[in-house]
């Protein structure tokens, strides 16, 4: 019993030193990447616009697919409650208002955060731990190469520019799908649905969604990279590195989004 007190309290100060380390870290590769990408010309380091398109390819145009099928499928999914629970009270005609409002600020980011931190954030872990592994980033080192600038660096910035494009995507295609079950029972037709939900959204709805896609975008990014970054155990520790960049990134992002919503919906 009297072991047992010390145990607990050492490994709950444990976890909070590597919890502040962790924090710490991710801020300083955040500042380090953004350095690189608005000065690194200056200092013989510029980014590379390959890499940035190429990370553009694999975070965006590649999960256009998957984010339009699965935005779709909740946009239904929202249209089939609200107009179950809207219909209890004789309110159907506010689902309108109810699915333009709850995918412009909420479900459209969230998705499509959690779908590319499943995609892009471990694909980030796993090639970088693979790296790391395999002292390619040791070399890179060695030829002065920055590693934060030829790895994390393209990351960030197609990240911060294609989570904001993906949301508006899956803002659309929700919307989409929402209109096609409501508007037999609305006694509307699709083109009419969609009129009077551009009439119900606002500036600050979909600003409130694109603000949370960019600090999901960072989130992923710091994570994956950084997770990354800190492989050691050969392919094994490369598998654990992967999924715990998956776990984190979604953490992350779900009390974010938590945070957001408080702050923003009061």
């Amino acid at each position: 019993m009297f072991q047992f007190v010390p145990t607990a309290l050492q490994r709950l100060g444990h976890a909070s030193v590597a919890a502040v380390q962790a924090i710490g870290y991710g801020g300083a590769l955040l500042a380090e990447s953004l350095s690189f990408a608005i000065s690194g010309y200056r200092r013989g380091q510029p980014l590379r616009a390959h890499a940035i398109f190429e990370q553009m390819r694999q975070v965006g145009v590649d999960a256009l697919p998957i984010v339009g099928a699965l935005s779709f499928t909740v946009g239904l999914m929202l249209g089939i409650q609200f107009m179950a629970a809207l219909g209890e009270f004789g309110a159907q005609s506010q689902v309108v208002m109810a699915v333009a409002k709850s995918v412009t600020r909420e479900f459209g980011v969230l998705i499509t955060g959690i779908l590319v931190a499943g995609r892009s954030g471990s694909a980030f872990a796993a090639r970088i731990g693979s790296m790391n592994v395999s002292q390619e980033i040791d070399a890179l080192g060695v030829i002065g190469i920055d590693p934060v600038r030829y790895l994390a660096a393209p990351a960030l910035i197609a990240m911060l520019l294609m989570m904001p494009v993906l949301t508006v995507f899956a803002n659309a295609l929700a919307i989409l799908g929402a209109a096609l079950y409501c508007s037999p029972s609305l006694d509307i037709s699709v083109a009419a649905y969609l009129l009077q939900t551009l009439q119900q959204i606002t500036v600050g709805d979909i600003g409130q969604g694109l603000s949370k896609s960019l600090v999901f975008a960072v989130l992923i990014t710091i994570i994956g990279v950084g997770t990354g970054f800190g492989v050691s155990g050969g392919a094994e520790g490369v598998g654990r590195a992967t999924t715990r960049a998956v776990v984190m990134s979604i953490s992350a992002i779900i009390v974010a989004d938590m945070i957001f919503s408080y702050f923003l919906n009061r």
